[in-house]
């Protein structure tokens, strides 16, 4: 029952799993968009064994995604998804990867056909045969400066 908006929601309120696996039901339903049902479904499932000791193990293990920066409303990137090399796999030395993200707004962590742009550092390896070999245009470094003035 949880879309992708009330994760959104449920992100911003408590800012990491184990906040929110730790609230009542009570907390989850002032949450806003949250009714009386969902929050009875999310604080179940957060408090069934199997799915904590599930959770506990990726916490264990370091394992999260990237937040995802606000979509660009405006600008050159307006309802785009940018990929932009890793700093391992590739650089974008003269704009770090987090900043660079913010400007952008929707950046993935992978190349798919819903991709748009790829910025793509020097080395930047599979990602970039990848979008090649699905037609996703790719800049560089001074194409992505360009870019967003």
């Amino acid at each position: 029952m949880v879309g992708e908006a009330t994760a959104l929601a449920l992100a911003r309120k408590f800012g990491g799993v184990k906040a929110l696996m730790d609230a009542s039901q009570e907390t989850l339903e002032a949450v806003r968009d949250i009714g009386p049902e969902v929050a009875r479904q999310i604080w179940s499932f957060v408090q069934n064994a199997q799915n904590r000791s599930a959770i506990q193990r990726l916490l264990d293990a370091s394992v999260a995604p990237e937040p995802e920066a606000e979509v660009a409303s405006r600008g050159p990137f307006a309802g785009k998804t940018v990929v932009l090399t890793a700093p391992c796999r590739g650089t974008l030395a003269r704009k770090p990867r987090p900043r660079s993200s913010a400007a952008v707004g929707r950046v993935s962590g992978s190349i798919s056909r819903k991709t748009d742009l790829l910025v793509a550092g020097e080395d930047a390896g599979s990602k970039l045969k990848k979008a090649q070999e699905l037609g996703v245009r790719v800049v560089d470094e001074n194409g992505f400066r360009e870019l967003l003035k």
